[in-house]
C-alpha cells in the first residue's frame, strides 16, 4: 500500500496540484478556523482566572452584596468570629482616567487594606515607590487619601496614552479628582488603581460600604458551619473564589460554542470538495484502477488505497490549519485581547496558551472530514469491474437503493430538534441539524425521481431534452451525488440568510421600541451602575431645561441572585402600562402583561419584568413570584416580587430585571442615575439642548464628562456592529456556493469522462458537437434546478432549528422568523445558472474529438 501511495497516488496528486490544493485548503480552513477559536478562548480564560486569582487571592469564602454594596460594619461582626482568622475588606469601583487630548482610559479602583490584604491577595500589596530627596519612601503613602498604586498594565497604558505618570485625574460622577502615583503593585489583568479601602471609600462618595469580605478561615473551620455560625442576612451572598471563573466560563460558552460551530460548518463543506476531488480523480483513472484490478490487487485494497489518498489529503490539510490556527489566534490576541469579538473578555493581551491535546482533536476532525469525503469514490473503486472498466464501460450504472433509513434521519432530526440543552448548549438541536442535512442529501434520489417522472411527458415530442430526462431518470442515484454538494452548500447558505434576516429585524423592532427618546445623556465613566452615575442635582437641572419635555432616569446595577452563574442586571426606570402610556414608559413585551394580585394584609407587591433569559436559567415565571430578588432588598420587609411579564432584552444576554422606579428607590434608598432619556418638546433644538447639558456640566467643571447619542446614532451604531459580528456568516455563504460549484463541475468532468463512448456513439449518429453540449446543458438545469429545490426547502428546514431551538437555546432570547424570498430567490436562481454553465463547460472536453476516437478502442 505504502509503494502505491508514492507511485500511482501521488503523481496524480502532483499531476493535478490546483485540484489537490483547493481539496487541501478547505480542509486547512475548517481545521484554522476552529483550533483558533479554541486557542483564544482558552487563553483568555486562562489568563482571567490567573487575574481573578491573584487579585482575590486565595481566600475561602468571599461575602457579597447580592445588589449594591455591603455594609461595612459586617466586617467588625464578621472578623470576631472565632473561626475566621482574617477578614479582608475590599472596595472595587469601576471609573476613568483622564488622558491628554480628554481621552479617557477604563479603570478599576481597588481599596483594599494593606495590614491584611498581604496575607491573602498579596498581589495587592503596595510597594512604596522611591522619592527623589534621599531615596527614603514615605512609609505612610500606603494609608494617605490620596496615594494609588498602579499595576502593570494601568502603567503600560498610561505611558502608551502620554499620561503623566506622577499625578492622575480621575473621574467619580461628573468630577474629577486629582490622585497622586505613591507606587505600584503586581497584580496582572485589567488597569487598576490600588489605594487604602478608607481613601478609596472617600474618594468615591462610598463611605461606610465594601464591595466584598475575603475570609481566610481558621484551621479545621467548615464553611458551612461558619456561614450557619455568622447567621448573615439574606441580602449577603458566599461564594467559593473559583466560581468566579466559572462565571466567566459560562459567560462565554455560548458564544465560543457557536463560533467552533460555524467553523465546523467550514469543514463539512470541505469534506464535500474532497469528495469532489476524489470523484473526478477516480473517474480519469478508472482503467488504472482497473488494470490494478487485473493485476491483483482486489476491491478491499482498492478501497484502502483511495482511502489512504483522503487521509494524505486530510493530513496535509489539518497540519497546516494547525499551523494556520496557532498564527490567526496569535494575531486576534495581539490585536483584540481575547476578547472573542463578544466583548467578554478584556483588559491586557493574554498569552497564547498552546495545546497539543487541542491541536490533536482538531486535526483528526480534519482527517475524519477527509476520509468522509473520500468514502464515496473509494467504495466506487471497490465496486469497479476491472474486465468491463479496462473497455470503458464500467461507469455511470448505480444500483437502487432503499431510502426508509434516509426518512428516519429526519424524522429523528425532527424528534432531536426540539430536546432540551445539554448544560446549556443545544447539542440534540446541532445533531438535528446535521442528520437534517445528511438525510435530506441521501433522499434525493426520491426527489430526482419524481420530478423527472414529471419532466418525461413533457418532453417526449424533443430528442434533446428527452435524452438528458431520460438519462437522468435512469441514474437518479449519480445525479444525486452530483447536486450534494449544491444541496449542502445551498442549505447552509439559505439557513444563514433566515437566521440573520430574522435576527437583524427583530433586534430594528427592538431599538425602536426601547429608543423612544430623540436625546440620552450619560456619565463618560466606566462600568455598570455605580461608577458613571448622575449627580442629583444635575438631573433635576437638565429635567428644567428649556425644550425638554420629559426625562426618564435609568438606573442599573448588578444583581448576583446564583454564584454560580453571571451577574443579571436590574433596571429601574419609570414604568406605565396600557395603550395611553407615555412613550419610553412601556416595555417590549413577549405576549400580555399579567395582571397584579392582590397583596395580604400587611404586604406590598410589586410589579417586575424579566427577560426571556431569566425564564431559562433562573427559573422565573410569568404569574409567579421571584423570591430571590426580595433577599437583594432587606429593607423591603414584607415585600414580594410579582413577575407581571416578559420582555425580550438582546442587549443583556444572562438576564435583566425591570421595576418601576420609584419602587426601586423606596426599597433600596438609592436614588442615584446612570443614563437620562431626554423627551424633547415639538419644534425644539436637539443641538440647543445639548449646549445648555454640556453648559450645566460645566459649571460643575465636568463638560467634558458628558455622553450624548440620539437615537438614530445608536440605532444605526447597533446595526453597524451587529452587521460586523455577522460578516462572517457571508464569507462562509460565498464558501460553501463555491464548493458546491466545484462539486458539480467536478461530478459533471467524472461523469463525461466515463461518458466519452456514448458522446462519440452520438455523434456517429449525426448528433453536432453544440448539440451533445446542449444535452449535458439540460443535464446540469435539470439536476441543478432539483438541487436548488431540495437546497432551498433542507435551508428553511434547517433555518427553523436555528432560529426557534439554537438561538433560545444558546442565547436565551427569542426572534420573529423573517423569511427574505427575493435574496432567497435570487440565491437559487444564481446557482441554477451557475450550475448549469458548470456542466456546459465540463463536458466541453468530451464532446469533442476525442470522444468520436473513442468508440473506435474497442474495434
Amino acid at each position: 500500500m505504502r509503494a502505491l501511495l508514492t507511485t500511482f497516488s501521488l503523481q496524480e496528486l502532483r499531476h493535478h496540484p490546483w485540484r489537490t490544493a483547493s481539496a487541501v485548503v478547505a480542509v486547512m480552513l475548517g481545521v484554522a478556523l476552529a483550533f483558533a477559536v479554541q486557542l483564544i478562548n482558552a487563553s483568555a480564560l486562562a489568563e482571567f482566572s490567573s487575574a481573578v486569582s491573584a487579585v482575590n487571592g486565595q481566600p475561602d469564602l468571599e461575602l457579597r452584596a447580592r445588589q449594591g454594596a455591603l455594609d461595612d460594619a459586617l466586617l467588625e461582626r464578621v472578623a470576631a468570629h472565632p473561626d475566621v482568622a482574617l477578614a479582608s475588606p475590599v472596595l472595587e469601583w469601576p471609573t476613568a482616567v483622564l488622558l491628554p487630548g480628554d481621552r479617557k482610559l477604563p479603570v478599576k479602583i481597588v481599596g483594599v487594606d494593606a495590614l491584611v490584604v498581604a496575607r491573602i491577595s498579596p498581589a495587592l500589596m503596595p510597594v512604596l515607590a522611591h522619592q527623589d530627596d534621599g531615596g527614603a519612601a514615605r512609609r505612610l503613602d500606603i494609608f494617605a487619601p490620596d496615594a494609588v498604586f498602579l499595576n502593570p498594565a494601568a502603567r503600560e497604558a498610561l505611558a502608551r496614552d502620554g499620561a503623566a505618570l506622577d499625578r492622575l485625574q480621575v473621574q467619580t460622577g461628573l468630577r474629577l479628582q486629582s490622585v497622586r502615583v505613591a507606587g505600584t503593585v503586581n497584580a496582572p489583568g485589567a488597569a487598576l488603581l490600588v489605594m487604602d479601602v478608607a481613601a478609596a471609600q472617600a474618594l468615591t462618595d462610598r463611605v461606610g460600604t465594601l464591595s466584598r469580605i475575603d475570609l481566610r478561615l481558621a484551621p479545621g473551620a467548615k464553611p458551612d458551619a461558619v456561614l450557619a455560625a455568622l447567621d448573615l442576612p439574606p441580602s449577603v451572598i458566599a461564594q467559593r473564589p473559583e466560581q468566579a471563573g466559572e462565571r466567566a466560563s459560562n459567560l462565554s460558552r455560548a458564544y465560543r460554542v457557536n463560533l467552533t460551530v460555524l467553523a465546523l460548518v467550514a469543514l463539512f463543506t470541505g469534506a464535500f470538495l474532497v469528495f469532489s476531488m476524489l470523484s473526478l480523480s477516480v473517474a480519469r483513472r478508472q482503467q488504472q484502477f482497473a488494470l490494478l484490478g487485473v493485476l491483483g490487487l482486489s476491491a478491499p485494497e482498492r478501497l484502502r488505497l483511495v482511502l489512504a489518498e483522503s487521509a494524505l489529503l486530510g493530513l496535509i490539510g489539518s497540519a497546516l490549519g494547525i499551523a494556520l490556527g496557532t498564527a490567526l489566534a496569535a494575531l486576534a490576541l495581539r490585536v483584540l485581547g481575547g476578547d472573542l469579538g463578544g466583548g467578554y473578555f478584556s483588559g491586557a493581551a493574554p498569552p497564547l496558551q498552546w495545546s497539543a491535546a487541542a491541536a490533536l482533536l482538531y486535526g483528526a476532525l480534519g482527517v475524519a472530514a477527509a476520509l468522509a469525503g473520500g468514502w464515496w469514490p473509494a467504495r466506487a473503486t471497490a465496486a469497479l469491474a476491472p474486465a468491463l472498466a479496462l473497455k470503458g464501460l464500467g461507469g455511470g450504472r448505480s444500483a437502487s437503493r432503499h431510502h426508509g433509513w434516509a426518512l428516519a434521519l429526519m424524522l429523528l432530526a425532527a424528534a432531536l430538534a426540539w430536546a432540551p440543552p445539554v448544560g446549556g448548549i443545544p447539542l440534540a438541536a446541532y445533531v438535528s441539524v446535521g442528520l437534517l442535512l445528511v438525510g435530506g442529501i441521501a433522499a434525493l434520489p426520491l426527489a430526482v425521481g419524481a420530478l423527472l417522472h414529471f419532466l418525461a411527458p413533457l418532453v417526449a415530442r424533443h430528442a434533446l431534452p428527452l435524452l438528458a430526462v431520460e438519462r437522468s431518470r435512469r441514474l437518479r442515484e449519480t445525479a444525486a451525488v452530483a447536486t450534494s454538494g449544491v444541496v449542502a452548500s445551498l442549505a447552509l447558505s439559505v439557513a444563514l440568510t433566515v437566521m440573520v434576516a430574522s435576527f437583524r429585524d427583530s433586534v430594528t423592532q427592538w431599538l425602536d421600541g426601547v429608543l423612544p427618546a430623540q436625546l440620552y445623556v450619560r456619565s463618560g465613566g466606566s462600568g455598570l451602575g455605580d461608577g458613571n452615575s448622575l449627580p442629583p442635582d444635575f438631573v433635576m437641572a437638565v429635567t428644567a431645561l428649556p425644550g425638554v419635555a420629559r426625562v426618564d432616569p435609568l438606573r442599573a446595577t448588578s444583581l448576583q441572585l446564583k454564584p454560580s452563574l453571571p451577574a443579571v442586571t436590574l433596571l429601574a426606570r419609570p414604568l406605565a402600562l396600557g395603550d395611553d402610556a407615555p412613550a419610553g414608559q412601556k416595555l417590549p413585551l413577549v405576549g400580555l402583561p399579567v395582571p397584579l394580585p392582590p397583596a395580604a394584609a400587611g404586604e406590598r407587591v410589586v410589579a417586575v419584568y424579566v427577560s426571556e433569559a431569566m425564564l431559562d436559567l433562573h427559573g422565573a415565571v410569568p404569574g409567579g413570584w421571584l423570591p430571590a430578588l426580595a433577599q437583594a432588598f432587606p429593607a423591603g420587609g414584607d415585600t414580594r416580587f410579582f413577575v407581571a411579564g416578559v420582555w425580550r432584552d438582546y442587549a443583556r444576554q444572562h438576564g435583566s430585571v425591570v421595576m418601576d422606579r420609584a419602587d426601586y428607590v423606596r426599597l433600596s434608598g438609592d436614588a442615584r442615575v446612570n443614563d437620562l432619556a431626554l423627551h424633547l418638546k415639538p419644534g425644539a433644538d436637539e443641538d440647543a439642548v445639548r449646549e445648555a447639558i454640556r453648559a450645566l456640566a460645566g459649571r460643575q467643571g465636568a463638560a467634558g464628562l458628558i455622553e450624548f447619542a440620539s437615537a438614530g446614532q445608536i440605532r444605526a451604531t447597533s446595526l453597524r456592529i451587529f452587521d460586523r459580528s455577522f460578516a462572517v456568516t457571508y464569507w462562509l455563504q460565498a464558501v460553501a456556493i463555491g464548493i458546491g460549484l466545484f462539486g458539480v463541475a467536478a461530478s459533471f468532468s467524472a461523469q463525461v469522462l466515463a461518458r466519452r463512448k456514448e458522446f462519440g456513439l452520438l455523434a456517429h449518429l449525426g448528433l453536432t458537437r453544440r448539440q451533445i453540449l446542449g444535452v449535458v446543458a439540460l443535464e446540469g438545469l435539470a439536476w441543478t434546478v432539483l438541487g436548488a429545490l431540495a437546497g432551498l426547502a433542507l435551508g428553511l428546514g434547517v433555518s427553523l432549528v436555528l432560529v426557534h431551538v439554537v438561538n433560545p437555546q444558546s442565547f436565551h432570547w427569542t426572534m420573529d422568523l423573517v423569511l427574505p424570498w427575493a435574496r432567497l430567490l435570487a440565491l437559487c436562481v444564481a446557482v441554477v445558472i451557475a450550475g448549469t454553465a458548470t456542466a456546459w463547460l465540463a463536458g466541453r472536453a468530451a464532446a469533442g474529438r476525442d470522444a468520436v476516437q473513442a468508440v473506435k478502442e474497442d474495434w
